[in-house]
């Protein structure tokens, strides 16, 4: 196993942006996004867990 590494920022911007989305639409009412805010959260989760994982994303 590698060591982590810190991703690319767009990997980044797109990990944040989920998250934030997510935690947005449990907060408010918002159509889609309250329909998929704990997905969206795990998206974000997710993206950062494999852009720190692997070197180059």
């Amino acid at each position: 196993m590698t060591n982590p590494s810190a991703p690319k920022r767009i990997t980044w911007i797109i990990g944040l942006a989920c998250g934030i989305a997510g935690i947005i639409g449990h907060l408010i009412a918002v159509p889609y996004l309250t329909l998929y805010s704990f997905t969206l959260v795990m998206i974000g989760f997710i993206v950062l867990a494999v852009g720190t994982t692997f070197r180059g994303l």
